[in-house]
């Protein structure tokens, strides 16, 4: 007994969409499986903690009490409301830091399902900034009860947050992928960003004013994508203010591109991933 080959059945490479295109496709079909996976990302952190949910809140407290008695006085500057204006400067901090190094990690040392079934690979960096958005947003309540305490007034400009956030996502996502490439290829990378991470902290006006820094030396400083960005959460939040448009527009663009080059870079090398891992 023959059989024919029905030629609609017929599979061609050529027919398939670019890698970008049909990874961003692949990921919606598994948009349920990106649910559960942010879902289990947060179940898995407070398993073991007796604190659970409440150390996220009491955390960043914590470090802003410790910072503004520490530098405050380091610095000797003046600045009114210090408290609020470092905690919405290591919220942001925080959100930004941990989702990269979750990303490289789950990618480089817990990433061996990859080689046994198929997923879109974006998921895990998706997956990774989804739960750092919602640790953000659970940490943006103790925030809130110190700008009560603290008389902070909360502008109509706050309902620009979401935005802010948003863009702030996208960049961190854009620059997961593109660091999670590298650190596929060179193990070693994951090191040498760590310590990058802590310089880059420390070149971003999280605990201390742009003002300190001399003229000479602010439009160096200025190169830094991260002051921009963390200039837009400082603006709605310490500032009351909404920011202007021109500012808007620049990181919103910025994190568009880093976020298209990013899904672009990982898209192209990541079919070798299973080699490498």
């Amino acid at each position: 007994m023959t059989s024919e080959i029905n030629p609609s059945y017929e599979y061609d490479s050529q027919l398939l969409p670019q890698p970008a295109v049909n990874e961003l496709i692949e990921l919606w079909r598994y948009r349920d499986l990106l649910q559960l996976l942010v879902a289990n990302r947060i179940k898995t952190r407070y398993k073991r903690s007796v604190l659970g949910v409440v150390w996220t809140l009491l955390n960043p407290l914590l470090n802003t009490l410790v910072l503004t008695i520490a530098f405050s006085q380091l610095f000797r500057f003046n600045l009114p409301n210090y408290a609020i204006y470092i905690l919405s400067g290591l919220l942001f901090w925080n959100f930004f830091s941990q989702s990269i190094n979750d990303a490289m990690d789950t990618l480089v040392w817990g990433s061996s399902l990859l080689k046994r079934i198929y997923v879109p690979r974006t998921i895990f960096a998706v997956a990774v900034v989804g739960n750092g958005l919602v640790n953000y947003l659970l940490a943006l309540i103790p925030l809130g009860l110190i700008m009560l305490v603290m008389h902070q007034p909360f502008s109509t400009a706050l309902i620009t947050l979401p935005l802010a956030i948003l863009i702030l996502a996208m960049f961190t996502l854009g620059l997961s992928l593109l660091v999670s490439t590298v650190a596929v290829f060179v193990v070693d990378f994951v090191y040498i960003f760590n310590v990058l991470l802590s310089v880059w902290f420390y070149l971003t006006p999280i605990i201390y004013p742009l003002s300190i820094i001399p003229q000479s030396f602010q439009p160096l400083i200025r190169l830094n994508p991260l002051l921009h960005l963390l200039e837009l959460f400082h603006t709605l939040i310490y500032n009351a203010n909404m920011p202007d448009p021109r500012l808007w527009g620049l990181t919103f663009i910025m994190s568009l591109v880093t976020l298209i080059i990013g899904w672009l870079v990982f898209t192209s090398k990541v079919d070798e991933f299973a080699y490498r891992i």
